[in-house]
């Protein structure tokens, strides 16, 4: 079975964080879409891209309030991992995505982290993926 990832960005001022992302999954060849949609301003087509996604794994990449990552995740059982994004005020961001509430888990990835969110993915997909566990120890120099 095919493994896939989303990747969310809140505005599509995120796209050089999201194209580290997509780097590591070309690598990998892992297949996986890139959409710009919005908690706030696309909330309805937000709900339902997440409501027919069959991406396994979420990557949300958000600034100012950071509301994306557990928008998303309060949507779908899936893995999300929230990447937040440098701004004015850099705590912003992160503290809105790793304070969400009990109930809501969001993996969180350091600032503007677009690489190791996708390897955090990647992780995540390897454990029933024995290729990619294998194409993934030889991406990260042969430290499993």
């Amino acid at each position: 079975m095919t493994r896939s990832v989303s990747i969310l960005m809140g505005s599509e001022s995120d796209r050089e964080i999201a194209k580290k992302a997509e780097t590591v999954f070309e690598k990998l060849s892992i297949p996986f879409e890139t959409k710009v949609l919005s908690s706030h301003r696309d909330h309805k087509e937000l709900d339902r891209y997440v409501e027919a996604s069959k991406s396994d794994v979420f990557i949300a990449i958000a600034g100012l309030s950071a509301a994306l990552p557990g928008f998303v995740a309060s949507l779908t059982s899936k893995p999300v991992i929230g990447v937040p994004v440098s701004g004015k005020l850099n705590l912003d961001s992160i503290l809105s995505i790793v304070q969400l509430p009990s109930g809501v888990p969001v993996g969180t990835v350091g600032l503007d982290n677009g690489t190791n969110a996708a390897l955090l993915a990647a992780e995540i997909l390897a454990l029933s993926d024995s290729e990619l566990a294998k194409n993934l120890q030889q991406y990260r120099g042969g430290r499993s």
